[in-house]
């Protein structure tokens, strides 16, 4: 297989995973949505920083440890889960209490909230306790790696490629959840969207649980 064509044959599998809505998409429209940019694209590059570390684990061979090692897929399953649960049930938790819609100024709310370290952090944690990030890549990339190409070189020029398309994507979501943010200013539909993402990602964690 040539490079070029291995190129090609891998943004195709991986620009329908990008465009298939999930768990990130989720997160990214709910905080831009808000008008938090910052945040938001710390989400962004947080995921992508993800991307990147799990494409460089899978070329140097580090990933195959997860598909060999039953309790090590397990645990971070687990791991990964528990994370995604506790993350949606306090989404939910905050509406009850009234938050983030109870506040009456928004310019201080933005203030408190719009963190790009934060966001960074919340999109790394997520996909990197993601175990199915990790089985893709070991799966998918090496089907894609020619050879005789230097497979850690190969591997990441690959994960790039899925890099830029989920920046791309990123960008066409930001850009739409903007659309949304007038509506947004009214308290009852910031609690109504926290409510339908925390319930959508505490399902993705019960759904990670289960191994589905």
């Amino acid at each position: 297989m040539a490079i070029s064509t291995a190129l090609w044959s891998f943004a195709l599998v991986v620009g329908l995973l990008t465009l298939t809505p999930g768990l990130d998409t989720a997160l990214i429209l709910r905080t831009s949505a808000l008008g938090r940019r910052r945040r938001a694209w710390g989400v962004v590059l947080g995921i992508q920083s993800g991307t990147l570390l799990w494409g460089a684990l899978t070329s140097l061979g580090v990933t195959a440890l997860f598909t060999a090692s039953h309790l090590a897929y397990v645990t971070l399953r687990w791991v990964g889960a528990a994370y995604l649960v506790w993350m949606g049930l306090r989404m939910l938790r905050d509406t009850f209490r009234g938050l983030p819609g109870g506040g009456t100024d928004e310019s201080a709310l933005l203030a408190d909230t719009d963190s790009f370290a934060g966001g960074w952090r919340q999109g790394l944690l997520t996909n990197l306790l993601n175990p199915k990030m990790g089985a893709f890549y070991v799966a998918v990339l090496p089907q894609f790696i020619p050879a005789g190409t230097s497979h850690f070189t190969m591997g990441l020029l690959l994960t790039s490629v899925h890099i830029l398309m989920g920046l791309v994507w990123s960008a066409v979501l930001v850009g739409f959840a903007r659309v949304l943010h007038g509506w947004l200013r009214k308290p009852q539909a910031r609690r109504l969207l926290d409510r339908i993402t925390g319930t959508v990602i505490a399902a993705f964690g019960v759904r990670l649980a289960l191994g589905d």
